[in-house]
């Protein structure tokens, strides 16, 4: 099949051919004709199997079918796009700028995104577009402060849907999807299709064509796979060694976190290894330049996070290295598609530790395939390596037995029980063994001496106190003995107290505290 096949505008035909392009990719040859045709699509693709172009020249397409006219004033926007990231929602504008240039009359697009200024982008909003490209925060932020209208929005394309109900986008997109005319045509493209996105789907599509290209679950046949079992302290010293090598021309590393991928660039530019970083704490001018230099092949090295490499278009990545293994398979697969792109081959490594065993066999049950086990004899890790996952279980290491079930043993005699021994006879007068005993009586016990406002040392002579339980003390259960001392009855502190102005207590220390 070719573009041409597809009965496009003469004018996109154009602007296809003058991008290079000859075979529309599967997704396309299946996504374009209905979207075309004006049906709500749901479109599962790997990243890299040309998802843009799949929604950007439908949606042209039917632009030029239904010019503006008579109209007055600012182009309305008639189309809508959502991206989660910046890069994303840049490369899918300029796409759209390319695939336009031959249309007449003109129909023109435009980007607006956070972690830059707002005021460019309210510029280019006044001046009116046809289509707009956003990530939800910045366009709800601008449509909050009036200078957004989507009331004739009709055709709304969420792309990487997955990646924005990652990134907590849900609310933000429902809120968009609110404030869009209910009367429209809706393209829904993801990598992979959790739950949340079957529920979104049922929700906002009418009707819809489903087409899923690539399971999920798949890897590019084209991609060399291998994984390196080494320790968190190695993994460092690993990938400087594999950098050096000639054949690792145009490498993207994914990090877990951004702190990460920060600290993999000065090991590699201590290393010599020209490296920058791209993640969401850094501004736009930096990921741009970021970007700018590892294309032009200044920096052979660019480190990522998942977030911010969802989206990107680069050519030529000769290398992935998964520097942390992740915690969700299908982030693996998506990883690696960053290779590989457009027929050509690509080479994918991954590191992995000890505490990382566990989401090797989540990938490779995923997958249904083994990843290829890479020796280095320099930075392997000291640990045994596991033994290779089953693909067929659902938990656990441990192989199953194989062999016929052992027979189960014969279930055991049972033995009679002993008949149960006669109630014993009661003698008259004789209280029932079971009847509660009578209360005995209570004995009244002596009082117990209480001081107050009593130095410490005092009370516990008197008492037999312990110290450090507070500065009003009750004396123990044994009454106070005379230790010696006057007719009244009471000790030499006693003694020494009422000297002193207080009063003392009535013969065994027994009487209430008297007010001193």
């Amino acid at each position: 099949m070719k573009f041409s096949d597809l009965e496009l505008s003469p004018a996109l035909l154009r602007a296809v051919e003058a991008e290079g392009y000859v075979t529309p990719t599967p997704i396309q040859q299946q996504a374009i004709p209905p979207c075309a045709a004006g049906r709500d699509l749901f479109g599962i693709a790997q990243t890299g199997t040309g998802k843009t172009a799949a929604f950007a020249l439908p949606t042209l397409h039917r632009l030029t079918l239904n010019p503006l006219e008579g109209h007055r004033g600012a182009r309305p926007i008639r189309v809508l796009v959502l991206a989660p990231t910046r890069e994303l929602a840049a490369q899918s504008g300029e796409r759209f700028t390319a695939y336009a240039r031959e249309l007449k009359p003109a129909i023109k697009a435009g980007v607006i995104f956070g972690g830059v200024g707002k005021q460019a982008q309210i510029d280019l909003l006044r001046a009116g577009i046809d289509v707009l490209v956003a990530t939800p925060g910045r366009l709800l932020d601008l449509m909050g402060e009036g200078y957004v209208k989507l009331n004739q929005v009709s055709i709304l394309v969420l792309d990487e849907a997955d990646r924005m109900l990652d990134m907590g986008f849900i609310h933000d997109v429902r809120k968009v999807i609110a404030a869009v005319p209910k009367q429209r045509q809706t393209l829904l493209f993801s990598a992979t299709m959790p739950n949340e996105i079957e529920r979104l789907a049922n929700d906002i599509l009418v009707d819809p064509m489903k087409v899923e290209v690539t399971p999920v679950s798949s890897t590019v046949e084209r991609i060399e796979q291998s994984l390196f079992f080494v320790e968190k302290p190695e993994k460092r010293h690993l990938l400087v060694k594999l950098l050096r090598r000639p054949e690792y021309k145009r490498t993207l590393v994914f990090t877990r976190t951004k702190h990460g991928a920060n600290r993999v660039v000065e090991w590699l530019e201590k290393a010599g290894i020209g490296a920058a970083a791209i993640h969401g704490n850094k501004s736009q001018n930096a990921r741009e330049r970021a970007l700018e230099l590892f294309v032009k092949g200044t920096n052979p090295v660019l480190v990522a996070t998942d977030i911010a490499a969802r989206g990107l278009d680069i050519d030529e990545v000769s290398h992935v290295i998964q520097y942390d293994l992740p915690n969700e398979p299908e982030t693996y697969v998506h990883r690696i598609g960053r290779t590989a792109r457009a027929g050509a081959d690509g080479t994918a490594v991954a590191f992995c530790e000890m505490e990382e065993r566990p989401y090797l066999v989540d990938i490779e049950r995923l997958t249904r395939q083994h990843v290829p086990r890479a020796v280095d004899g320099e930075f392997d890790s000291p640990h045994r390596a596991p033994t290779p996952t089953d693909l067929e279980r659902k938990g656990g290491q441990r192989a199953p037995a194989t062999g016929p079930r052992p027979a189960a043993p014969p279930p055991r005699a049972q033995t009679p029980r002993a008949p149960a021994p006669a109630p014993r006879t009661q003698q008259p007068g004789t209280p029932r063994p079971s009847q509660p005993a009578a209360p005995r009586p209570a004995t009244p016990s002596a009082p117990r001496p209480v001081t107050t406002g009593a130095p410490r040392r005092a009370a516990d002579s008197l008492g037999g106190f312990t110290p450090g339980e507070g500065s009003e003390r009750t004396a123990s259960a044994e009454p106070a003995r005379p230790q010696g001392g006057d007719a009244q009855g009471g000790s030499d502190a006693a003694r020494r107290r009422r000297r002193r102005g207080g009063r003392g207590r009535g013969n065994g220390g027994g009487g209430a505290p008297q007010g001193g």
